[in-house]
């Protein structure tokens, strides 16, 4: 029989990370474990180092000390190549949705798939998991759109949708419902909510948006001055009376 006590995987383990930039302390030994199941909400004011945390956890940026752990592995004694193949587990939404305007929908979920050849193989028809994807979404009608003819709504989806199609473990969310206006930020977060259920994905949400946060967080941190302030439920910190916590919630 399998154990339900089971203590749940950590897949993310940062320590102590720290960033500095011409004597401006972005990160300042920042702490944080993501477990597997987790939606783990992120919240910060501008320049509080969120950002900065990103691209050092996916090896766009090098911390100047402290470890980053991604499924085990230390992402600082990877090569370009075993880094690569980490980043087909870990997902990541781009706050602007970053598709390439060149290309179909079709064409921007293929580009992955094509990419990264060594997690399916050279795949000889692409479309049942093209459609699978963009199904997931609510949009399989848009694959031979042009990115120029989508709202900024479903140029969010379709980003998700290009992320899900390689069936990453964990999933980076950076500002997901900036810019869009309410009803369509609803449906993002029920998506991402669908997503977490289906996928059983691990994910880390940057936003500033509260109701998002309310909506989607298993656990929150709040990061101040480049480290972790308080971290919590939703309904713990924002019934706190910490006046910098309050800040955050008004």
């Amino acid at each position: 029989m399998e154990n339900s006590n089971k203590k749940p995987e950590t897949v993310i383990a940062i320590k102590d990370l720290k960033k500095t930039y011409s004597n401006h302390h972005v990160l300042n030994g920042f702490n944080m474990n993501l477990v597997e199941g987790e939606n783990l909400v992120i919240m910060g004011k501008s320049g509080s180092g969120k950002s900065v945390m990103i691209k050092c956890l996916i090896g766009l940026e090098e911390p100047d000390s402290g470890s980053i752990i991604v499924m085990g592995k230390d992402i600082s004694k990877l090569d370009h190549e075993e880094l690569d193949e980490l980043r087909t587990e870990v997902g990541f939404l781009f706050q602007g949705s970053a598709l390439y305007d060149s290309m179909t929908v079709r064409e921007n979920l293929e580009f992955p798939l094509r990419r990264h050849t060594k997690k399916f193989g050279r795949i000889k028809d692409t479309t049942p998991l093209v459609m699978e994807a963009l199904e997931n979404v609510g949009l399989a009608h848009t694959i031979n759109l042009m990115p120029d003819e989508l709202s900024g709504g479903m140029k969010r989806r379709i980003a998700l949708a290009r992320t899900l199609i390689l069936q990453p473990r964990i999933i980076l969310y950076d500002e997901p419902t900036t810019g869009l206006d309410p009803i369509t930020a609803k449906e993002i977060l029920l998506l991402m909510v669908s997503i977490q259920k289906k996928y059983s994905t691990s994910s880390i949400i940057i936003t500033h948006d509260v109701d998002c946060a309310r909506a989607i967080s298993n656990r929150m941190i709040l990061l101040v001055d480049g480290k972790n302030y308080v971290e919590g439920s939703f309904e713990e910190l924002s019934t706190s009376e910490d006046p910098q916590v309050q800040a955050f919630f008004k």
